[in-house]
């Protein structure tokens, strides 16, 4: 049975407690929840490289990293996502076990399903996180990335990556090269 069918509307506690006993994972926006579709093995392979690419880069620093089954709270919106990838340095996120809600990095991973989401009301969502510094845009289909990055203004200003390139993460000190995010994914393998 649905948390949906059970009621007309629901708030986040009622979210978090009905989604920890879900077989499947949802997102959650002021009352509604969405449910989350498979992904392809290119999308699986490059999360998996940027978790591991970060997850090595900050080892032993106050710094942590999270792949797509942890949530992410955006307050402001009333929401929880799923994002990819995500990186937090907040201690008070130490202490929140079922959420996160401070990230400084942002990752997804972009499908043809979930593409204008993510580039359109997701981001304008994250945006809203007061420790987000960036959030990387990867395309697996074109082997380019698209990394927003908060200036000292509080703009966001694109940096497009292409193929031979390397990825610069200052928000967490980062330097990656395209080769190694898509190593062993296939373009166009969404």
């Amino acid at each position: 049975m649905s948390l949906a069918a059970e009621q007309a509307t629901f708030d986040a506690p009622a979210y978090l407690t009905w989604e920890a006993e879900q077989p499947a994972k949802h997102e959650y926006l002021d009352g509604e929840v969405f449910a989350m579709a498979g992904a392809s093995a290119a999308h699986v392979t490059i999360t998996g490289n940027m978790f591991v690419a970060l997850r090595n880069h900050l080892r032993g620093s106050p710094c942590s990293v999270f792949i797509s089954d942890m949530k992410l709270q955006v307050a402001a919106d009333n929401a929880f996502f799923y994002p990819d990838v995500f990186v937090t340095c907040a201690p008070s996120d130490k202490a929140q076990d079922q959420y996160k809600s401070s990230a400084t990095l942002v990752v997804e991973v972009l499908s043809p399903t979930t593409s204008a989401y993510d580039r359109g009301a997701k981001f304008a969502a994250y945006r809203k996180l007061a420790d987000l510094r960036e959030y990387l845009l990867i395309d697996p289909e074109r082997f380019s990335v698209d990394l927003f990055r908060r200036d000292d203004q509080g703009r966001w200003v694109l940096y497009p990556y292409e193929a031979q390139q390397t990825v610069e993460l200052a928000s967490v000190g980062l330097s990656l090269p395209m080769t190694a995010l898509y190593e062993d994914a296939e373009p166009g393998g969404t």
